[in-house]
């Protein structure tokens, strides 16, 4: 298939210009603090759509038709713990009270790992070192990191959060 010049300036420009941020939706988890000042993971990953859901959306008036809404969200999980690592997700780790926000893995769909190679438009380093630890290495890609909160400490702040949320049935 021959692509001229023009129309890979605008598949690239739409490629650039996707509805999503990833350090937005990062910093938004972040500014909740939903594990108060501790370090916690930020885990992404895409789901499909029901009819129901697509239907909801396009009557919001965001799709101009049924046929361009999405068929799957991105769902954006704030975690204590390491999730297995898994094709079509993104892990990070945050640290609240600091800008630092640490990739661990960029996954995409299997079918797509070939667009990230070297040379390619959407060549992307992060994502090429994630599918070859994700193939030749996950026991280490989902190890524990060494400032990860201990078993016990994890406990409390759950049991803590589940506290506060029965507190607030209560009221």
């Amino acid at each position: 298939m021959k692509v001229t010049r023009s129309d890979a300036h605008d598949r690239y420009s739409y490629y650039k210009n996707q509805d999503f941020d990833i350090g937005i939706c990062c910093q938004n988890l972040i500014d909740q603090r939903p594990f108060g000042d501790h370090a916690f993971y930020i885990f992404a990953h895409a789901r499909t759509l029901g009819l129901d859901e697509k239907i909801k959306l396009y009557s919001s008036g965001k799709y101009e038709t049924l046929d361009k809404v999405p068929e799957k969200t991105l769902i954006w999980q704030p975690r204590l713990t390491k999730p297995k690592a898994q094709t079509n997700s993104m892990l990070f780790k945050a640290y609240p009270g600091t800008d630092n926000i640490k990739i661990i893995w960029i996954i995409p769909p299997r079918e797509m790992w070939d667009q990230y190679k070297k040379g390619n438009m959407t060549e992307n380093e992060t994502i090429c070192i994630s599918i070859h630890d994700f193939e030749h290495n996950r026991d280490q890609l989902e190890a524990k990191e060494p400032d990860d909160l201990s078993d016990g400490a994890i406990d409390k702040i759950y049991e803590e959060i589940s506290r506060e949320a029965r507190k607030g049935k209560n009221v």
